[in-house]
């Protein structure tokens, strides 16, 4: 629907990124929210990453399946809404309850902070890999390769019926 209504057209890749971002966002709240509240965590999610997706063209990193656009936003958000959607009564849960059931900010500053310490572990353990991989194996092909693609130069086949190794070329 974002891409509609900011493109003017809805695209298959899409339609599926944004059902993804749902499913994405909903995990991580999936034992604590109720009623209505799965449904507009997915559609928030869906609006969020749908624009987090054209970061990457904005900042230039590489991110070909839109892994940080969809999964990194997609479970932020969801973890996030936790803070506002949490309902312990509906569950019989003793955890917290979310802003909107009368908790206040504190599962929201709660899940706020567990996010931005799992972001800085995450981002410092990946970063400690990378580097030994950098170091070691390394972390990225030839440009030739790249430009050709990875499928005949990494795995000797290519996977386009027509036999070319670049997407849009003709066999002409």
């Amino acid at each position: 629907v974002v891409e509609r209504l900011r493109d003017g057209h809805f695209t298959n890749l899409g339609v599926a990124s944004g059902i993804v971002a749902g499913l994405v966002a909903i995990t991580p709240a999936a034992g604590y929210v109720a009623g209505m509240s799965p449904i507009i965590i997915g559609l928030a999610a869906g609006v969020v990453c749908c624009y987090a997706v054209g970061l990457k063209f904005k900042a230039g990193y590489d991110d070909s399946l839109d892994v940080v656009g969809v999964h990194f936003f997609g479970g932020l958000v969801g973890s996030l809404l936790i803070g506002f959607f949490a309902d312990p009564a509906f569950f019989g849960g003793e955890f917290g309850r979310g802003l909107f059931y009368g908790g206040g900010t504190r599962l929201l500053v709660e899940q706020a902070l567990a996010n931005a310490a799992t972001i800085v572990y995450s981002f410092a353990v990946t970063f400690a890999i990378m580097k030994a991989l950098a170091v070691t194996l390394g972390v990225r092909v030839p440009d030739d390769t790249e430009d050709t693609g990875l499928d005949l130069a990494e795995h000797g086949e290519t996977a386009y019926p027509s036999g070319d190794a670049l997407v849009g070329t003709s066999a002409a």
